[in-house]
């Protein structure tokens, strides 16, 4: 089983993980980190702290300029030749048991591809003594395997949760590095199209650290690079779109654009109509308060000139008396 890691200048993060490898009760393992373009002394001293746990399981390979997030899952993949491949970001963490359990549902599957771990997305924040914990929750844990209608609107699992044959690669080829981001996103719907993914059990095995507050080298690229997601994804359709047409012509993009437009434009008219609606109420109570208003005053003007008149009654008695 190959374990691949990308990393680039981010030592903190990157000592959690290889912990978190280390701690996996399933021995069996060889782990490539990937060092894309950051120092390679940081990451050789990190190494050299586990070498006797790590046993010789864990090699680097330094890339001198970065070739990106995809060129260097990449370049770990080629790296290697085993049978099963899960890519291992330097920021994520796993439970013990992830790589017992997900590579024996695969021994006992066969058929299977890939398998899925259940995940917690672990929210931190940078403070004076570290990473601290600030909230977590299970991500996607309504679906009981993901399908391809599932992933055609966005991704729904992450790296660190999938692990799956190498045989993929030799069937779909590697990741797209073209894309600054959602390369694992178009890998995983080229697998999910052969068949469905099944989770392994419902027990959260992997987790998906984020830091929605950190910008930098330290962020995640979902939220420090979010700009790269939304290139990757507008990207990576229009090239599927073009491809679909150059097989099979303009008919159906033309016809469901054109449903699309006739749907919007009819939502559009909708929002008009409710908008206008809305106009109409609120002017009726501003309508009402001005009638409210009125009838307050009238209201204060009626009891005083009681008053006055009930006053004025009293001192006159009081004179006769």
């Amino acid at each position: 089983m190959a374990i691949i890691v990308r990393t680039k200048d981010r030592p903190d993060t990157l000592r959690r993980a290889l912990s978190s490898i280390l701690d996996q009760t399933f021995p069996r393992w060889e782990a490539v980190i990937v060092n894309d373009g950051g120092d390679p002394g940081t990451i050789e001293l990190l190494v050299d702290e586990h070498a006797d746990r790590a046993a010789g399981r864990i090699r680097i390979e330094h890339h001198s300029s970065p070739r990106g997030r995809w060129g260097a899952a990449n370049a770990g993949v080629t790296a290697t030749t085993a049978p099963l491949i899960v890519l291992h970001d330097d920021d994520d963490s796993w439970d013990p048991e992830f790589l017992a359990e997900t590579s024996g549902y695969l021994r006992t599957h066969p058929e299977e591809h890939a398998v899925i771990a259940r995940t917690e997305v672990i929210l931190e924040e940078p403070r004076a003594e570290g990473l601290v914990e600030t909230g977590r929750y299970p991500l996607e844990d309504h679906n009981a395997e993901v399908l391809l209608t599932d992933l055609l609107q966005f991704n729904r699992f992450v790296p660190i949760s999938f692990l799956y044959r190498r045989e993929l690669h030799e069937h779909l080829g590697l990741y797209d590095a073209s894309l600054p981001a959602a390369g694992d996103w178009a890998f995983n719907l080229a697998t999910v199209a052969l068949r469905p993914i099944a989770y392994v059990s419902d027990r959260p095995l992997a987790y998906w650290h984020q830091r929605p507050t950190v910008r930098g080298v330290e962020g995640n690229s979902v939220h420090a690079n979010d700009a790269d997601h939304r290139f990757a994804d507008r990207s990576f359709r229009d090239k599927q779109l073009r491809a679909y047409v150059q097989a099979s012509g303009l008919g159906l993009p033309l016809y469901l654009t054109e449903g699309a437009r006739v749907e919007e434009s009819a939502a559009s008219a909708r929002a008009e109509a409710i908008h206008a609606r809305l106009d109409e109420v609120m002017q009726s109570l501003r309508s009402m308060h001005e009638r409210m208003d009125r009838l307050e005053h009238d209201l204060s003007r009626t009891i005083d000139t009681r008053v006055r008149g009930w006053v004025w009654r009293q001192k006159q008695r009081l004179r006769r008396r």
